[in-house]
């Protein structure tokens, strides 16, 4: 099997070397993302691994399916970017990886509260410059703290578990129910108003679809307690990012950290570092000090990548001997 990875990094690289060593396809990476314009290099493999920010649109599909390409592999739990009515009609099958490492995200959204809460990433600015004063960084104990978890999959899950761990109060909101979880870890479901209105730190572990679009939008935001954390690590889309800009400024926003950001297509996974940024809207963000923009790196772990790359050509292997894609994306 011949098989064209796009918009692949180092870190990738060597995880799908190392775990291809037991399938034995024929690899080839490019640091191109797949658009429409760039989809004419899949032209005679037989299947092309995208993440998150390519854009597989109708236009990208018709591209890949006329140059001969037979599976779409996203190494990627998530799957929005995809057209899955054009997939279907081109009877082009879409297989993702539809879990990594709930631990990996679960421990980045701790760094994220632990961060903004005892400032360590002010403190560590201020010590390489001399500064020692402890001016500033009063944080607070978590412990007999609220924690809202949006979203009780299996991230949400562990989630829960830490941060009971650190002695936290911990509600949970989703649109099913796991009555058994809540009782052996000692959570509880509640509505989603009753999170806002509760919750001192809320984490958003959602996927994105039309219905969670905007979820957290300013009448949203206006039910969360003053001073409330917000974490997200799901989707950038799940915010609308002017809004929580504006509850920052008016101060009812405590703090944010975020992972995801609902424009990082044109940011996030490149060094522009010797580049103007001219998104006006994340340069705002990071002018608060009590705002905390990672790169979408929650994922990035060993374990995570080693999985992400091992369910990915095990995907692929099904394909090729024509068993049952068990990771297929459902069409509609």
């Amino acid at each position: 099997m011949k098989v064209i990875v796009f918009d692949s990094h180092s870190y990738e690289r060597l995880a799908f070397n190392a775990a291809n060593v037991n399938f034995n396809f024929d690899l080839t990476f490019l640091d191109l993302r797949l658009t429409p314009e760039s989809a004419f290099a899949a032209k005679g493999f037989d299947a092309v691994c995208a993440f998150v920010n390519d854009k597989l649109t109708r236009e990208t599909l018709q591209i890949l399916k006329s140059g001969g390409v037979g599976l779409v592999a996203l190494r990627s739990a998530g799957f929005n970017h995809v057209d899955l009515p054009a997939a279907r009609s081109l009877d082009l099958p879409i297989v993702r990886v539809p879990e990594y490492s709930p631990y990996a995200v679960a421990e980045h959204v701790v760094a994220l509260i632990q961060t903004l809460n005892r400032n360590t990433h002010r403190s560590y600015n201020r010590v390489r410059e001399g500064n020692f004063s402890l001016h500033g960084l009063v944080g607070f104990d978590l412990h007999g703290k609220t924690v809202g978890v949006v979203g009780v999959g299996k991230i949400g899950k562990v989630l829960a578990q830490i941060m009971r761990g650190f002695g936290c109060r911990v509600l949970l909101c989703d649109r099913t129910t796991d009555e058994r979880f809540a009782r052996t870890h000692g959570c509880q479901y509640v509505s989603r108003d009753e999170l806002f209105r509760e919750s001192d730190i809320i984490s958003l572990n959602l996927p994105l679809s039309p219905e969670t679009r905007h979820c957290i939008d300013e009448a949203a935001l206006g039910k969360m307690k003053p001073g409330v954390m917000l974490i997200n690590t799901g989707r950038g889309a799940l915010i609308d990012t002017q809004a929580l800009i504006q509850g920052l400024k008016s101060g009812h926003i405590g703090a944010a950290g975020l992972d995801v950001y609902e424009e990082e297509e044109a940011v996030f996974f490149r060094d522009l570092s010797s580049h103007i940024l001219t998104d006006d809207i994340l340069a705002r963000l990071l002018t608060f000090p009590n705002v905390i923009v990672t790169g979408h790196q929650a994922f990035l772990t060993r374990e995570a990548l080693r999985n992400i790359a091992d369910t990915t050509l095990e995907n692929i292997r099904a394909f090729e001997r024509g068993a049952p894609l068990v990771n297929e994306v459902p069409s509609t």
